[in-house]
């Protein structure tokens, strides 16, 4: 039997602003409670709150699944090598 790892990740490695997923995670999970309040504060029709409902789940599992991600992976300043020079913010 393996050891486990320990379940608790260090919150700052969700904090990587050069990463995509991470704006793409940000901007998911803050688009569905928007939803969630149209839905709940706005007279829609059932087709139209369905439709805003199903995004609004879809976006959550969504985002919690880039959050996942971004817990996971390494962040991308981690990866390089000690020694190399990083040439993005040079040019």
């Amino acid at each position: 039997m393996q050891p486990s790892r320990p379940l608790s990740r260090p919150l700052s490695r969700l904090y990587q602003p050069r990463n995509p997923l991470f704006w793409l995670m940000l901007t998911l999970n803050g688009l569905s409670p928007l939803l969630a309040w149209v839905v709940h504060n706005r007279p829609l029709n059932a087709w139209a709150t369905l439709l805003l409902t199903g995004f609004a789940v879809g976006n959550a599992i969504f985002g919690t699944f880039l959050l996942w991600r971004l817990l996971r992976d390494e962040p991308a300043a981690a990866r390089q090598e000690p020694g190399a020079r990083d040439d993005t913010l040079a040019n």
